[in-house]
């Protein structure tokens, strides 16, 4: 049986900079191929969505922030902009087969955002909601992860709407249906909730390198 204290000791020594088992850490970033199986490099960036893309204007684009947190509040493009900038190199890899290598990205590192807003230690599941209605979820302790971002730069230039700005989660070590674009809202809950695509058969996992296309 697992230590029930477990991950609220992970989650405080997250927060302190510190990492609470060396070993298990090693072990989880043994080598992997860089292009995932199955995968292939297409020529730009392809853009996928439901259909449509949402008219989301910075002067009127709000980012709320609710469920088990300490400061739940809704934050305009300014407040947002004022919050610690990262920028990192990355890939991303789609769940249609492509990946692109090499991406310059640009935002609030999501760590950083959760220690802001101050979730709280029964938090174990994040949900996020776009402009278009779009769903997602993942667990926290991938969402903590040093190089999930909420971005709002692609390769020294703002984010355009095909891709999801002026703002969209990234989260590169998952299938990108898990970066949800024009983010309208994150909730951190304690009980997991399935989005747009898991509930029609998308694996809830999502890790490229296993394949984790469908459930």
């Amino acid at each position: 049986m697992s230590d029930p204290n477990a991950n609220k000791e992970k989650w405080a020594a997250k927060n302190q900079g510190q990492v609470l088992h060396p070993d298990q850490v090693a072990a989880a970033h043994v080598e992997k191929p860089r292009l995932p199986p199955g995968q292939h490099i297409p020529k730009g960036w392809p853009r996928l969505d439901l259909g449509f893309v949402p008219n989301v204007y910075k002067p009127r684009w709000m980012l709320k922030v609710s469920g088990l947190v300490d400061r739940p509040q809704s934050f305009d493009w300014e407040q947002f902009s004022a919050l610690p900038q990262h920028e990192q190199v990355c890939d991303m890899h789609c769940v249609t087969t492509w990946s692109t290598f090499d991406n310059k990205t640009a935002g609030v590192k999501f760590s950083d955002f959760a220690s802001h807003v101050g979730v709280q230690a029964d938090a174990k599941f994040v949900f996020f909601t776009s402009y278009d209605g779009y769903t997602t979820n993942l667990d926290l302790e991938c969402c903590m992860d040093d190089d999930v971002q909420i971005m709002h730069s692609w390769n020294d230039a703002p984010l355009d709407s095909e891709h999801g700005g002026p703002v969209r989660i990234l989260v590169p070590k998952r299938y990108l249906w898990k970066s949800a674009k024009w983010i309208k809202e994150i909730a951190f809950l304690a009980e997991d909730q399935l989005g747009y695509w898991e509930v029609r058969g998308y694996h809830n996992h999502a890790c490229p390198w296993e394949e984790e296309r469908f459930s």
